[in-house]
């Protein structure tokens, strides 16, 4: 047992797909909780204007509920890559359709194209290496 985890430890798939699930885990979280503080950019100014005229209450408010939702996507990420990784590039794709409305955040809708892409390779990668299977397929 030990030498198949050594093993793993150093196959370079194996390694890709611990970043990813690491990274994907750990940011959600992190600018999820920011939502609630808004340390690191006002995120109000990152909803375009047509999603803050159809959902209730403000713009920070709706801030707090992608907060909540990004939270609970890392979460599931840690616990449930295969299907986190899904949830998270969905959420990607969201995020993305909201930056495409926004002419000013085309480069950002970009860089989220490519977290999307990442997050799906997770969620494949996952389909070898996550927890609860008794080892590669």
């Amino acid at each position: 047992m030990r030498t198949l985890h050594r093993s793993l430890r150093s196959d370079p798939a194996y390694q890709a797909f611990f970043a990813l699930r690491a990274v994907f885990t750990v940011a959600p979280v992190l600018f999820g909780l920011d939502k609630f503080a808004n340390l690191l950019v006002d995120w109000p100014g990152y909803l375009a204007p047509w999603i803050d005229r159809i959902v209730p209450g403000t713009a920070q408010q709706a801030m707090y509920a992608v907060g909540v939702v990004e939270v609970v996507a890392g979460i599931v990420v840690a616990v449930a890559p295969r299907f986190g990784g899904l949830l998270v590039a969905a959420w990607l794709g969201g995020i993305i359709v909201d930056l495409l409305t926004i002419p000013a955040y085309f480069d950002v809708a970009l860089r989220d194209f490519g977290l999307l892409v990442a997050a799906i390779a997770l969620a494949r990668l996952a389909v070898r290496y996550a927890p609860g299977r008794r080892g590669p397929a």
